[in-house]
């Protein structure tokens, strides 16, 4: 199995070390990853200006462009065959509910689907980053049960999200919709020492609502997270109410 192992925390990051390692259980891994932070860069590209990569001393290839921009060279110029599957991750920190629209780790992954890849986003929720290496053997054996599916969904990514306990200390795993998140406090204002206002976006408090079955209560009791994203945002459900608006151009 041929296996693209990709992030958006750069190539120095602890989640991609362990996510390499797990996957390297299961087939042959290509590291194909950022050279610097990539957080929250979603599905943007690299248009602009040439990308370049270059090989690490250990064989991992890192690119100087987006996650996205990573899995489209991997796929069509950097591997010499296209992988099977492919895994991005380990994210520091969660993607869940509307996360999953910001983030570069899940948008590798949409695009690996796009390209017609199977593909497996992981995120760790908790906040000590280097404990994610303790997940090794639990990733491996999830890891594996996902990617010998004999079939896997059409137009679809699998999200996953680690809860911030021991993995001994998991409850299991529960099959989820996304949640809603809601920051508040998240943008702060202040003056730089010429006087001229700045804007900073980030923190803040942040409150989650959703069905019984959303990812971010399975995170809340200890289990991980597992929700089937599509790429078609259609909602097919109000389709005929909007048609019954009598738009005209």
């Amino acid at each position: 199995m041929r296996i693209l192992c990709t992030n958006d925390d750069g190539f120095l990051a602890t989640g991609l070390a362990v996510l390499a390692s797990a996957a390297s259980t299961l087939g042959t891994v290509t590291v194909v990853a950022p050279d610097r932070e990539q957080s929250a860069t979603s599905n943007s590209l690299t248009m602009h200006h040439p990308l370049r990569s270059r090989r690490t001393a250990d064989g991992m290839l890192v690119v100087d462009g987006t996650p996205t921009d990573c899995v489209i060279l991997a796929v069509n110029a950097l591997m010499e065959r296209p992988p099977d599957i492919c895994f991005s991750g380990v994210n520091h920190g969660s993607n869940m509910g509307e996360d999953v629209l910001y983030s570069g780790t899940v948008a590798a992954a949409m695009e690996a689907t796009v390209l017609g890849v199977p593909a497996i986003a992981v995120s760790y929720t908790g906040e000590d980053f280097e404990s994610i290496a303790s997940w090794d053997g639990t990733l491996t054996r999830l890891l594996g049960q996902l990617a010998r599916m004999e079939s896997f969904p059409d137009s679809t990514l699998l999200n996953v999200n680690l809860p911030p306990v021991e993995p001994a200390r998991v409850r299991g795993l529960r099959i989820t919709s996304l949640g809603q998140r809601r920051y508040s406090d998240s943008l702060t204002r202040a003056v730089d020492p010429s006087g001229k206002d700045y804007y900073w976006i980030g923190g803040g408090a942040t409150t989650w609502r959703g069905s019984r079955d959303s990812d971010f209560r399975a995170i809340e009791e200890g289990f991980i997270s597992v929700t089937p994203l599509h790429l078609d945002l259609t909602n097919y459900r109000i389709i005929e109410e909007i048609r019954g608006w009598n738009l005209e151009t």
